[in-house]
């Protein structure tokens, strides 16, 4: 009787937006890690790499024209917005504030959402480096090598 709840589509699809979300965060945490042309290692670049990534993920989908890619795409959302909410009581902002600073950074999510480059996978990206210098946390000398190592990672999001 309960394995049809297993079987359902919306379960289906809440699984392949958290695993994509893990993929997301592995990928986000290994270019702050791993990589020296960030301006700083805090909280706001970790913010702005899955940002970047989550947004990548959303322009494949839409590219691509997947199935379900839409109900994915919100889950993963959802997730999102639960994971800054988590994150951010962790840093140690209370439960009375935490609805403002959730909302600052959704907000701030929507705003790159919106100004990113619709198509990145043209062989110049001038579009792409122009955002990503926009963004103000990669050193200005480092612009093309962190170009590289985002579109990298950006083929290692799997859909």
């Amino acid at each position: 009787m309960i394995l049809h709840y297993f079987k359902k589509k919306e379960n289906i699809e809440l699984e392949i937006a958290k695993n994509t979300y893990k993929k997301i965060l592995e990928i986000s945490t290994i270019m702050l890690k791993e990589n020296n042309f960030f301006i700083y290692k805090n909280y706001n670049v970790s913010f702005e790499i899955v940002s970047i990534f989550l947004i990548i993920y959303f322009n494949k989908n839409i590219y691509k024209k997947n199935v379900n890619s839409k109900k994915i795409n919100q889950h993963l959302i959802s997730i999102f917005i639960s994971d800054l909410d988590e994150s951010l009581r962790v840093k140690g902002i209370g439960d009375m504030s935490i609805g403002k600073y959730v909302k600052k950074y959704v907000k701030k999510f929507y705003y790159r959402l919106n100004k990113f480059p619709k198509n990145i996978d043209k062989d110049d990206n001038q579009d792409f480096k122009s955002y990503i210098k926009s963004l103000n946390f990669i050193k200005e000398e480092d612009h093309d090598l962190a170009l590289k190592k985002i579109i990298a990672a950006y083929n290692q999001v799997n859909l």
